[in-house]
Protein backbone atom coordinates (compact mmCIF):
# COMPACT_ATOMS: atom_id res chain seq x y z
CA UNK A 1 0.00 0.00 0.00
CA UNK A 2 1.33 3.44 -0.92
CA UNK A 3 2.56 5.60 1.98
CA UNK A 4 0.66 8.82 1.40
CA UNK A 5 3.05 10.69 3.67
CA UNK A 6 5.70 10.46 0.96
CA UNK A 7 3.41 11.86 -1.74
CA UNK A 8 3.22 15.48 -2.88
CA UNK A 9 0.24 17.70 -3.40
CA UNK A 10 -1.47 18.55 -6.67
CA UNK A 11 -0.20 22.13 -6.47
CA UNK A 12 3.39 20.98 -6.07
CA UNK A 13 3.07 18.57 -9.01
CA UNK A 14 1.51 21.29 -11.16
CA UNK A 15 4.40 23.67 -10.45
CA UNK A 16 6.93 20.96 -11.20
CA UNK A 17 5.37 20.04 -14.55
CA UNK A 18 4.32 23.54 -15.63
CA UNK A 19 0.63 22.72 -15.94
CA UNK A 20 -2.33 24.03 -13.98
CA UNK A 21 -3.94 22.11 -11.10
CA UNK A 22 -7.17 22.29 -13.08
CA UNK A 23 -5.51 20.38 -15.92
CA UNK A 24 -4.36 17.64 -13.53
CA UNK A 25 -7.86 17.29 -12.07
CA UNK A 26 -9.32 17.16 -15.58
CA UNK A 27 -6.90 14.41 -16.61
CA UNK A 28 -7.86 12.45 -13.51
CA UNK A 29 -11.60 12.79 -14.12
CA UNK A 30 -11.57 12.24 -17.88
CA UNK A 31 -8.73 9.78 -18.46
CA UNK A 32 -7.94 8.18 -15.11
CA UNK A 33 -4.51 9.85 -14.86
CA UNK A 34 -4.70 10.32 -11.12
CA UNK A 35 -2.89 9.39 -7.90
CA UNK A 36 -2.98 5.83 -6.68
CA UNK A 37 -3.79 6.99 -3.14
CA UNK A 38 -5.87 9.83 -1.69
CA UNK A 39 -5.45 11.20 1.80
CA UNK A 40 -8.71 10.70 3.75
CA UNK A 41 -10.23 9.57 0.47
CA UNK A 42 -10.36 13.16 -0.84
CA UNK A 43 -7.05 14.99 -1.09
CA UNK A 44 -4.71 13.92 -3.87
CA UNK A 45 -1.18 12.87 -2.87
CA UNK A 46 1.05 11.99 -5.82
CA UNK A 47 3.69 9.30 -5.46
CA UNK A 48 6.88 9.17 -7.58
CA UNK A 49 5.20 6.59 -9.83
CA UNK A 50 2.18 8.86 -10.25
CA UNK A 51 4.44 11.78 -11.18
CA UNK A 52 6.28 9.60 -13.71
CA UNK A 53 2.95 8.79 -15.33
CA UNK A 54 2.12 12.50 -15.52
CA UNK A 55 5.52 13.25 -17.06
CA UNK A 56 4.80 10.65 -19.74
CA UNK A 57 1.41 12.27 -20.34
CA UNK A 58 3.07 15.68 -20.72
CA UNK A 59 5.67 14.37 -23.16
CA UNK A 60 3.01 12.76 -25.32
CA UNK A 61 0.66 15.74 -25.41
CA UNK A 62 3.62 18.04 -26.13
CA UNK A 63 4.39 15.96 -29.22
CA UNK A 64 0.79 16.44 -30.38
CA UNK A 65 -0.73 13.11 -29.34
CA UNK A 66 -4.46 13.54 -28.46
CA UNK A 67 -4.96 13.51 -24.68
CA UNK A 68 -7.09 10.34 -24.61
CA UNK A 69 -4.47 8.36 -26.53
CA UNK A 70 -1.67 9.91 -24.50
CA UNK A 71 -3.39 8.86 -21.28
CA UNK A 72 -3.76 5.27 -22.51
CA UNK A 73 -0.05 5.02 -23.31
CA UNK A 74 0.99 6.79 -20.08
CA UNK A 75 -1.09 4.42 -17.96
CA UNK A 76 0.36 1.42 -19.77
CA UNK A 77 3.91 2.37 -18.93
CA UNK A 78 4.61 5.53 -16.94
CA UNK A 79 7.86 7.19 -17.86
CA UNK A 80 8.54 4.94 -20.83
CA UNK A 81 8.97 6.30 -24.34
CA UNK A 82 5.94 5.19 -26.35
CA UNK A 83 6.05 3.44 -29.66
CA UNK A 84 4.46 4.93 -32.78
CA UNK A 85 1.04 6.38 -32.01
CA UNK A 86 -1.52 7.10 -34.68
CA UNK A 87 -2.58 10.74 -34.91
CA UNK A 88 -5.06 12.53 -37.08
CA UNK A 89 -3.86 13.90 -40.41
CA UNK A 90 -1.64 12.60 -43.21
CA UNK A 91 2.03 11.79 -42.80
CA UNK A 92 4.44 14.74 -43.06
CA UNK A 93 5.92 15.49 -46.46
CA UNK A 94 9.71 14.94 -46.40
CA UNK A 95 11.68 18.14 -46.88
CA UNK A 96 12.70 18.52 -50.49
CA UNK A 97 9.99 16.23 -51.80
CA UNK A 98 7.47 17.52 -54.35
CA UNK A 99 5.02 19.76 -52.59
CA UNK A 100 7.15 20.34 -49.49
CA UNK A 101 7.21 23.92 -48.31
CA UNK A 102 3.75 24.60 -49.70
CA UNK A 103 2.00 24.38 -46.34
CA UNK A 104 0.96 21.78 -43.79
CA UNK A 105 -2.46 20.22 -43.36
CA UNK A 106 -4.44 22.08 -40.72
CA UNK A 107 -4.47 19.06 -38.39
CA UNK A 108 -0.67 18.91 -38.45
CA UNK A 109 -0.37 22.65 -37.85
CA UNK A 110 -2.60 22.40 -34.77
CA UNK A 111 -0.69 19.37 -33.53
CA UNK A 112 2.73 21.01 -33.91
CA UNK A 113 1.55 24.36 -32.54
CA UNK A 114 -0.02 22.84 -29.43
CA UNK A 115 2.94 20.57 -28.82
CA UNK A 116 5.40 23.46 -28.98
CA UNK A 117 3.23 25.72 -26.80
CA UNK A 118 2.72 23.03 -24.15
CA UNK A 119 6.44 22.28 -23.99
CA UNK A 120 7.15 26.00 -23.62
CA UNK A 121 4.66 26.38 -20.75
CA UNK A 122 6.33 23.44 -18.97
CA UNK A 123 9.75 25.05 -19.58
CA UNK A 124 10.72 21.75 -21.22
CA UNK A 125 13.76 22.72 -23.29
CA UNK A 126 14.66 19.20 -24.50
CA UNK A 127 11.10 18.66 -25.76
CA UNK A 128 11.17 21.97 -27.64
CA UNK A 129 14.50 21.08 -29.25
CA UNK A 130 13.15 17.73 -30.42
CA UNK A 131 9.88 19.21 -31.72
CA UNK A 132 11.64 21.99 -33.63
CA UNK A 133 14.22 19.65 -35.14
CA UNK A 134 11.59 17.16 -36.29
CA UNK A 135 9.33 19.94 -37.58
CA UNK A 136 12.01 21.47 -39.82
CA UNK A 137 13.24 18.09 -41.00
CA UNK A 138 9.73 17.14 -42.09
CA UNK A 139 8.48 20.45 -43.51
CA UNK A 140 11.46 22.70 -44.14
CA UNK A 141 12.34 26.09 -42.73
CA UNK A 142 9.80 28.35 -44.44
CA UNK A 143 6.70 26.32 -43.65
CA UNK A 144 7.91 25.63 -40.10
CA UNK A 145 8.52 29.33 -39.46
CA UNK A 146 5.42 30.75 -41.09
CA UNK A 147 2.90 28.16 -39.89
CA UNK A 148 4.17 27.08 -36.46
CA UNK A 149 7.11 29.01 -34.98
CA UNK A 150 6.01 32.59 -35.64
CA UNK A 151 2.34 31.91 -34.67
CA UNK A 152 3.51 30.25 -31.43
CA UNK A 153 5.69 33.26 -30.58
CA UNK A 154 2.83 35.66 -31.30
CA UNK A 155 0.37 33.63 -29.25
CA UNK A 156 2.72 33.44 -26.29
CA UNK A 157 3.36 37.18 -26.50
CA UNK A 158 -0.35 37.98 -26.55
CA UNK A 159 -1.02 35.60 -23.68
CA UNK A 160 1.50 37.14 -21.35
CA UNK A 161 0.60 40.71 -22.31
CA UNK A 162 -3.01 40.00 -21.35
CA UNK A 163 -2.00 38.44 -18.02
CA UNK A 164 -0.05 41.40 -16.70
CA UNK A 165 3.41 40.30 -17.90
CA UNK A 166 3.25 37.04 -15.97
CA UNK A 167 5.22 34.01 -17.15
CA UNK A 168 7.66 36.07 -19.22
CA UNK A 169 10.13 33.22 -18.72
CA UNK A 170 8.03 31.08 -21.08
CA UNK A 171 8.39 33.57 -23.93
CA UNK A 172 12.11 33.98 -23.30
CA UNK A 173 12.76 30.23 -23.25
CA UNK A 174 10.71 29.60 -26.39
CA UNK A 175 12.54 32.41 -28.20
CA UNK A 176 15.90 31.01 -27.18
CA UNK A 177 15.15 27.50 -28.41
CA UNK A 178 13.74 28.75 -31.72
CA UNK A 179 16.85 30.89 -32.16
CA UNK A 180 19.06 27.90 -31.38
CA UNK A 181 17.21 25.74 -33.90
CA UNK A 182 17.57 28.41 -36.60
CA UNK A 183 21.30 28.84 -36.00
CA UNK A 184 21.76 25.07 -36.02
CA UNK A 185 19.96 24.86 -39.35
CA UNK A 186 22.10 27.61 -40.89
CA UNK A 187 25.32 25.85 -39.99
CA UNK A 188 28.57 26.99 -41.64
CA UNK A 189 28.33 29.34 -44.60
CA UNK A 190 28.11 27.62 -47.99
CA UNK A 191 28.57 30.48 -50.50
CA UNK A 192 27.89 29.91 -54.16
CA UNK A 193 31.18 31.49 -55.11
CA UNK A 194 34.22 33.06 -53.47
CA UNK A 195 33.39 36.45 -54.98
CA UNK A 196 29.74 36.51 -53.92
CA UNK A 197 28.72 39.74 -52.21
CA UNK A 198 26.98 38.98 -48.90
CA UNK A 199 23.54 39.92 -47.69
CA UNK A 200 23.79 42.15 -44.63
CA UNK A 201 21.06 41.63 -42.00
CA UNK A 202 20.48 44.03 -39.14
CA UNK A 203 17.82 45.39 -36.83
CA UNK A 204 17.39 49.15 -36.96
CA UNK A 205 18.51 51.19 -33.93
CA UNK A 206 16.33 50.55 -30.84
CA UNK A 207 14.90 47.33 -32.34
CA UNK A 208 15.60 44.25 -30.21
CA UNK A 209 13.55 41.58 -32.02
CA UNK A 210 15.88 39.41 -34.11
CA UNK A 211 14.14 36.05 -34.63
CA UNK A 212 12.60 36.88 -38.00
CA UNK A 213 15.92 37.90 -39.55
CA UNK A 214 17.55 34.87 -37.92
CA UNK A 215 15.02 32.78 -39.86
CA UNK A 216 15.93 34.69 -43.02
CA UNK A 217 19.65 34.13 -42.38
CA UNK A 218 19.01 30.39 -41.99
CA UNK A 219 17.03 30.31 -45.24
CA UNK A 220 19.77 32.16 -47.13
CA UNK A 221 22.39 29.77 -45.78
CA UNK A 222 20.27 26.84 -47.02
CA UNK A 223 20.36 28.41 -50.48
CA UNK A 224 24.12 28.91 -50.37
CA UNK A 225 23.99 32.71 -50.11
CA UNK A 226 26.60 34.33 -47.85
CA UNK A 227 25.30 36.54 -45.05
CA UNK A 228 26.55 38.84 -42.32
CA UNK A 229 24.25 39.00 -39.31
CA UNK A 230 24.65 42.08 -37.11
CA UNK A 231 21.74 41.36 -34.78
CA UNK A 232 19.72 43.69 -32.59
CA UNK A 233 19.74 47.50 -32.37
CA UNK A 234 22.59 48.28 -34.74
CA UNK A 235 23.60 51.97 -34.39
CA UNK A 236 23.25 54.04 -37.54
CA UNK A 237 26.98 54.85 -37.65
CA UNK A 238 27.90 51.17 -37.34
CA UNK A 239 25.46 50.21 -40.07
CA UNK A 240 26.91 52.87 -42.39
CA UNK A 241 30.44 51.62 -41.73
CA UNK A 242 29.49 47.97 -42.26
CA UNK A 243 27.80 48.67 -45.60
CA UNK A 244 30.78 50.67 -46.88
CA UNK A 245 33.28 48.02 -45.78
CA UNK A 246 31.37 44.95 -47.02
CA UNK A 247 29.81 46.22 -50.23
CA UNK A 248 26.80 43.92 -49.76
CA UNK A 249 24.49 42.83 -52.57
CA UNK A 250 21.53 43.63 -50.31
CA UNK A 251 20.81 45.05 -46.87
CA UNK A 252 17.86 43.74 -44.84
CA UNK A 253 16.64 46.17 -42.18
CA UNK A 254 14.23 44.67 -39.66
CA UNK A 255 11.69 46.79 -37.74
CA UNK A 256 9.06 45.19 -35.54
CA UNK A 257 7.21 48.39 -34.61
CA UNK A 258 6.52 51.65 -36.42
CA UNK A 259 8.24 53.50 -33.59
CA UNK A 260 11.59 51.95 -34.57
CA UNK A 261 11.27 52.18 -38.38
CA UNK A 262 13.80 54.81 -39.49
CA UNK A 263 12.91 55.75 -43.05
CA UNK A 264 15.66 58.38 -43.22
CA UNK A 265 18.20 55.71 -42.26
CA UNK A 266 16.82 53.32 -44.90
CA UNK A 267 17.16 56.01 -47.59
CA UNK A 268 20.70 56.74 -46.42
CA UNK A 269 21.68 53.05 -46.71
CA UNK A 270 20.12 52.79 -50.18
CA UNK A 271 22.17 55.81 -51.30
CA UNK A 272 25.52 54.43 -50.12
CA UNK A 273 27.75 53.63 -53.09
CA UNK A 274 30.86 51.49 -53.26
CA UNK A 275 33.11 49.83 -55.81
CA UNK A 276 35.78 51.02 -58.21
CA UNK A 277 35.52 54.38 -59.92
CA UNK A 278 33.29 54.18 -62.98
CA UNK A 279 31.54 51.04 -61.75
CA UNK A 280 30.14 52.08 -58.40
CA UNK A 281 26.95 50.43 -57.20
CA UNK A 282 24.33 50.60 -54.44
CA UNK A 283 22.87 47.84 -52.27
CA UNK A 284 19.30 46.67 -52.66
CA UNK A 285 17.51 47.52 -49.39
CA UNK A 286 14.77 45.23 -48.07
CA UNK A 287 12.48 46.79 -45.48
CA UNK A 288 11.46 43.75 -43.47
CA UNK A 289 8.97 43.60 -40.65
CA UNK A 290 5.62 45.20 -39.75
CA UNK A 291 7.24 48.45 -38.63
CA UNK A 292 7.67 49.59 -42.23
CA UNK A 293 4.02 49.19 -43.23
CA UNK A 294 1.98 52.15 -44.39
CA UNK A 295 4.76 54.24 -45.93
CA UNK A 296 5.76 54.73 -49.55
CA UNK A 297 8.80 52.79 -50.73
CA UNK A 298 11.64 54.81 -52.22
CA UNK A 299 13.59 53.66 -55.32
CA UNK A 300 16.17 50.99 -54.51
CA UNK A 301 14.00 49.46 -51.79
CA UNK A 302 11.59 46.55 -51.55
CA UNK A 303 9.20 45.50 -48.77
CA UNK A 304 8.72 41.70 -48.79
CA UNK A 305 5.55 40.45 -47.16
CA UNK A 306 6.85 37.13 -45.87
CA UNK A 307 9.94 35.03 -45.29
CA UNK A 308 9.25 33.10 -48.49
CA UNK A 309 9.03 36.32 -50.53
CA UNK A 310 12.23 37.71 -49.01
CA UNK A 311 14.11 34.52 -49.84
CA UNK A 312 12.83 34.58 -53.41
CA UNK A 313 13.86 38.21 -53.89
CA UNK A 314 17.35 37.70 -52.47
CA UNK A 315 17.77 34.44 -54.36
CA UNK A 316 17.33 36.36 -57.61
Amino acid sequence: MTDVSTGITTGAVARRLGVSPTTLRSWDQRYGIGPAAREDGRHRRWSPADVAMLEAMCRLTASGVPPAEAARVARAGAGQQPGPVAVDGPAPTPAGAPGSGDGMPRAEIRQAFRGLARAAVRLDGPAMDTLLRDLMAAHGLVTSWEEVMAPALHAVGRKWESSGDRYVEVEHLLSWHISTALRRLAGPARPRGADSAPVLLACVPAEQHTLAIEALAAGLAERGLPTRMFGAAVPAEALDSAVRRLGPAAVVLWSQARSTAGHALARHVADISFGVRGARTHPLVLLAGPGWAGRAIAPGMLRPGSLREALDVLGR
